[in-house]
């Protein structure tokens, strides 16, 4: 199984609320969505993986780069958070290297061939507010 697999959204996520843009914001991968119920109380759940954000913008870019977190057995970061932790869905752009891309390479592939990623600040107006 790769990173994030085809159809899932990548989203932002709110952790560190004293924080403003994105150094209080997280970028998950959205795999799976359930809940659970106990003593009669409702949680809605979400399975994520996350990414890793560097300290601050790409200086050429003005966006963040992100690449997959990986725990201590060189795994994905996946946790299990509330669904209320989620923003908004956030767009990402590859970092091309130098080399082509292969023709079967496909969209849904993106995750798993490429090692970082930018944010896509100028998606819209929302997005480039909250990424400062």
């Amino acid at each position: 199984m790769g990173f994030c697999q085809p159809r899932l959204a990548v989203s932002y996520g709110t952790q560190a609320l004293h924080y403003v843009g994105m150094l209080g914001l997280d970028i998950m991968c959205i795999l799976a969505f359930f809940s659970f119920m106990q003593h009669r109380k409702y949680y809605p759940c979400v399975v994520v993986c996350w990414f890793i954000h560097l300290e601050e913008p790409d200086p050429d870019t003005g966006m963040w780069i992100i690449h997959p977190g990986l725990d201590a057995d060189n795994q994905p970061d996946m946790s299990i958070i509330h669904l209320n932790t989620i923003y908004r869905t956030a767009h990402l752009i590859p970092v091309y290297g130098t080399q082509p891309i292969l023709p079967e390479i496909q969209p849904h592939h993106s995750y798993d061939i490429f090692q970082a990623f930018y944010i896509n600040k100028f998606t819209d107006h929302h997005a480039f507010e909250i990424t400062l």
